[in-house]
């Protein structure tokens, strides 16, 4: 055993060679679970309300200008709200966020609950109808010990939506042209022709009716984000006051016990993988023992 130490203590510098090539090993073999990120992405599809658009079509936002409508009274208005909540239960604030929501006449979008390092935390999307909106907003206040922050964001877009119904008076016109000139064909040509032109205008014309019922859809129906945690560093939102001294000890005590983890870690896994380092020294003090 005195050799065994003895031989150790002269071929240090393997040992640490080892374990370097341990942990790198390790670090690139597991990869550990992150936080996931509660920013709403945007995707090819959307589905509104049963109404697909395609990334052909007119993406919601940002939207391509069109010319000016200011002589349209009833604007449509798409409105995305976003709230951080510091709550005192998370699952609880989060179903009654979805509750009141279908209380309302909305649906719920997506939800998602985590709990990083022992923080609950949680990201609830809602639809509600626009006129309700205020009346929703109140009640989610109501859910949390504070609101963090608050954002309501309006998405004017009556400029695109009548420009797209000019864009369809136009196909409709050019269709019931081509379905005159239909009726007056004769030579098989020219009807498969015509027929061909007539697909093509309908399909264009489905596809402008499919952006004009989205637009509205997203005008009827407001999109609710909200953000929660029972700690108000883990809120994607900074707190207005950045420092304080009861938080900065709560951070450090965190970090001193997942340091205090992450070297436990190691040394299971050094213990563990023992059984492949300490036959290869034995190997080596053999080896010179021989040589000697």
């Amino acid at each position: 055993m005195s050799k065994a130490l003895n031989f150790l203590k002269q071929h240090w510098q393997i040992l640490a060679i080892l374990v370097l090539g341990f942990l790198l090993v390790k670090k690139s073999a597991v990869t550990p679970l992150s936080y996931r990120s509660s920013n709403s992405k945007t995707s090819q599809i959307a589905e509104i309300g049963g109404v697909g658009l395609d990334s052909s079509m007119s993406l919601p936002y940002p939207v391509p200008e069109a010319a000016p409508a200011p002589d349209v009274k009833d604007r449509l208005v798409v409105q995305n709200s976003y709230l951080s909540l510091l709550v005192k239960g998370v699952r609880v604030a989060s179903e009654g966020i979805i509750k009141k929501a279908e209380e309302l006449g909305g649906y719920m979008v997506e939800s998602s609950l985590d709990s990083p390092e022992g923080v609950d935390s949680a990201t609830v999307s809602v639809r509600v109808p626009a006129k309700k909106l205020d009346e929703f907003l109140v009640v989610v206040r109501g859910l949390g010990v504070r609101v963090v922050s608050e954002n309501l964001i309006g998405y004017d877009v009556t400029d695109q939506y009548v420009d797209l119904e000019a864009r369809l008076a136009t196909l409709n016109k050019t269709k019931a042209k081509f379905e005159e000139i239909m009726t007056k064909a004769t030579e098989i040509e020219d009807i498969l022709t015509v027929e061909r032109e007539l697909v093509s205008l309908q399909e264009q014309i489905d596809s402008l009716k499919g952006q004009q019922l989205y637009l509205e859809k997203n005008a009827e129906m407001a999109k609710v984000t909200v953000y929660l945690s029972t700690d108000e560093l883990a809120l994607p939102y900074a707190p207005a006051q950045l420092w304080r001294p009861s938080v900065i000890f709560k951070t450090a005590v965190r970090a001193l016990v997942q340091a205090t983890r992450d070297v436990v870690s190691i040394l299971i896994w050094v213990a563990v993988f023992s059984v492949i380092w300490v036959p290869i020294l034995v190997i080596l003090f053999v080896i010179k023992k021989i040589r000697k």
